[in-house]
């Protein structure tokens, strides 16, 4: 008796227990409260105060700059007044293949901290060769994945477009017959022979990437690229050590036209020399970079200029003096620039590009016989 009467209770009390559990889930019935939670124990956090701060850099910080000189002197003022505890020492050479032979050669006693400029044909093999130190940036992930290397050996920061400049006095007097170059084939029109500078492809950037553009333009046919850039040879007076040396020489008349960049272009157009801006179609782009040098003296203000070339501030600063484009999408272009969906494009493989360069040159320097 006493058994079955437990069981009865028992049963009772079940269907109190989900008939109570039941009301939460019915409109108007209120939850059974729940139990109060057992508390965790308190944790002192700490205060701003007590966060660890990264000191600012000090010392001097050793920098080889493919830049041109006006850029250089503005950057190191801007950087220096926001890390007023560094000292910038600039080598300057516009032409990017000798700063990279330089690197190379230090590389048992790199006396450089930072490279920059010059296109990211010239910082990628030091990377391959293990000359320089990866780093990326915290402003690196606003740098779209094609303007930089993935594990942060270097990181482009600008890009210019390769164009072509003409003298508008001499080609007006002494060419006046002569339609002005579209195409790159317009290049090796008989009437321009002598009257071309070239940036020597070996030396600079923008000499070797219009060599890559072509054989890219003929379909990676190299054999018709190489007779292409023979021809043009037959046009060319001289092979300039930098691009900016080839522009002054078209503006100073010696010459009537150079393949050059459309950045420096306007920028020498604007200081009132009588030069003009063309952009042939199917031409092609450089990424201007930054990397900091393997075992350099100071890796910490090294970084400190990697992450302060890469600040809207500094893009805004780099399109002030240069016209070039900023990777960074929140930096405007400068006044009259075209943007880059206006310009014709090649199909250009910047990695096939790099990794081609030597080849490359040894077969243009057998084709045009220099």
């Amino acid at each position: 008796m006493s058994s079955a009467m437990t069981r009865r209770d028992f049963l009772k009390l079940a269907g109190a227990g989900v008939a109570l559990g039941a009301t939460s889930l019915i409109p108007g019935c209120a939850p059974t409260p729940a139990p109060e939670p057992t508390k965790a124990p308190t944790v002192a956090v700490p205060t701003a105060a007590a966060v660890p701060t990264l000191a600012k850099p000090t010392g001097k910080l050793s920098v080889y700059s493919a830049l041109n000189e006006t850029t250089n002197n503005e950057f190191v003022k801007a950087f220096q007044a926001a890390n007023p505890g560094v000292t910038v020492e600039i080598l300057p050479l516009a032409a990017a293949g000798e700063l990279q032979t330089r690197i190379r050669t230090e590389k048992n006693s790199p006396k450089c901290d930072v490279f920059v400029g010059g296109s990211s044909e010239f910082h990628d093999p030091l990377g391959k060769e293990g000359l320089l130190e990866a780093y990326r940036s915290p402003s690196s992930g606003l740098v779209g994945d094609l303007f930089k290397e993935a594990s942060g050996l270097w990181t482009g920061w600008y890009i210019g477009v390769f164009s072509f400049l003409y003298n508008t006095d001499r080609f007006g007097k002494e060419m006046a017959n002569v339609k002005k170059p579209a195409t790159w084939d317009d290049l090796i029109d008989p009437a321009w022979k002598g009257k071309i500078v070239y940036p020597d492809p070996v030396k600079t950037g923008g000499g070797y990437i219009f060599i890559a553009t072509q054989v890219f333009r003929f379909k990676r046919d190299e054999d018709k690229a190489m007779e292409y850039m023979k021809k043009l040879h037959a046009n060319i007076g001289q092979y300039a050590g930098t691009s900016p040396q080839a522009i002054q020489l078209v503006s100073q008349g010696q010459f009537i036209g150079a393949p050059n960049w459309a950045h420096d272009i306007l920028t020498a157009k604007s200081q009132g020399n009588p030069i003009e801006l063309l952009i042939p179609e199917q031409t092609a782009t450089e990424v201007g970079a930054v990397s900091i040098v393997k075992g350099g003296p100071n890796l910490a203000a090294a970084k400190a200029f990697v992450d302060w070339v890469l600040t809207k501030e500094a893009g805004e600063l780099n399109v002030k003096l240069s016209n070039r484009y900023s990777v960074r999408k929140d930096v405007a272009l400068a006044a009259g620039v075209p943007t880059l969906d206006q310009v014709k494009m090649v199909d250009y493989d910047r990695q096939w590009a790099t990794d081609n360069k030597d080849r490359l040159l040894k077969k243009w320097q057998a084709a045009v016989g220099l």
